[in-house]
This record gives structure tokens, sequence and C-alpha cells, in this order.
């Protein structure tokens, strides 16, 4: 019980630290169902659907689905590729849609009751509401995702916490860190198939201006 009470200490922690981070922000809600699906050995399919929300959670802001392969090198190593197509709420109050793929190498590290992982992802994004010509250009990140997970011994929900840092590529006019999420959150397993996560997020944008939002966000996960 009281290894509990710490870890809602620091995720109490952690939320305040990084509401601190910002004066006015936005809030948003983000609901999402995946699920995997074993193939054959070592290689799973990855489905999932996402609804997110904007200005007070009063307004869609995207919904969109991912679908893709992952392939297991080993219990630490791991690749991956998908393919995302959205509908995103443009400026001009319309949605359009967009579509973006990735390419994902994961690490974990299991350390006693903690669970360390990393994913290292590129991706590059294609719309088509164009405001100008740059817009017609497809932009490239890179995104660096460490998480820790505590697994509470004996307990079904295990408290985690996930930075994720995006670095524009092959734009010369972004060179730098152009967005930052902090998470905090728990999952919550139901059974071997099926579990439940909620969680927190301090999204901080800083391109073309500062702009932050604050996420909760639903998630349920299914495996095959």
């Amino acid at each position: 019980m009281m290894t509990i009470k710490k870890a809602l200490w620091l995720l109490l922690l952690l939320f305040t630290v990084q509401i601190s981070f910002s004066q006015e922000n936005d809030f948003g809600m983000w609901y999402s169902a995946t699920t995997e699906l074993k193939l054959v050995k070592k290689l799973k399919l990855d489905f999932d659907i996402n609804l997110r929300t904007y200005e007070n959670a009063s307004k869609i802001e995207e919904a969109f689905f991912d679908i893709g392969l992952t392939y297991k090198f080993n219990k630490y190593l791991s690749a991956a590729a998908s393919y995302r197509f959205t509908e995103y709420n443009e400026k001009n109050d319309t949605f359009y849609p967009r579509h973006k793929w990735f390419a994902d190498l994961k690490g974990r590290m299991p350390l006693g009751d903690f669970d360390f992982s990393a994913r290292l992802r590129f991706e590059q994004r294609y719309k088509t509401f164009y405001k100008d010509e740059n817009d017609k250009e497809p932009q490239e990140h890179l995104r660096i995702k460490p998480k820790i997970l505590y697994n509470i011994p004996s307990f079904p929900v295990n408290p985690y916490v996930i930075t994720e840092l995006f670095f524009p590529v092959f734009n010369e006019n972004k060179k730098d860190l152009d967005k930052i999420r902090y998470t905090a959150g728990f999952e919550y397993n139901i059974s071997k198939r099926h579990s439940v996560e909620l969680d927190y997020t301090f999204q901080r944008d800083y391109y073309p201006k500062v702009n932050d939002i604050n996420i909760i966000s639903i998630n349920y996960n299914l495996k095959f």
C-alpha cells in the first residue's frame, strides 16, 4: 500500500510541474482503441482508431486510423512500419485528408518492477489542403519517445511517465525542437488481452508560435 501511495504522489507532482510550464492553455480530449493481431512468429499486425478534440474539447481536431506491421527481433528490440489516414480540421474549418507514414525502432529493458522503453520514429506527412506553396511539400520529423512504467506487484494498475520530442528534418526553416509532450498516467490490465489507459499530457508546440494544450487521453487495448 505504501508503494502505491508513493507512485500516486509522484504522478501528482509530475502533473503539477507540467501544468506550471504554461499560463494560458487549451484543453483537449483524445480517445483511441488499439488492437494487435499476431500473424506469424515475431510478426504482428497493429491497428488503431483515434479521435482528438481541442478548444476546450468542444471541437474535433482530427480523426484517423493507423495500420502497420511490427517485427520483434527479440524481447528487447523490434521494428515497425505503419500508415496513417487522417481527416483533419484545417484553418478554413473544413476537414481534409492527410497522409502519414512511420518507421519505428523500439527498445525495451525490464529492470525489477520497472519497465524502461524507448521508440525512435521517422515520419513523413502529406497535406491535401494548401494554404501556401510550402504546404505542398511533405514534412518530416524524427521523434524520440522514452517511457518508464512501474509494474506494481500484485496490483492491476501500473503508473507510467513518457516524454516525446519532435525534431524537424530536411527543413531549412525549422532546425530545432518544434514540439514536446510530457505524459503521466496509468494502465489497468483487465485481463491478458484487455487493458485501458488513462493519462494526462502537456503538449507545447513551438512553431509557428508557442501554443500549449492540456490533454486527457483514454485508450482501450485489445490483443489477440
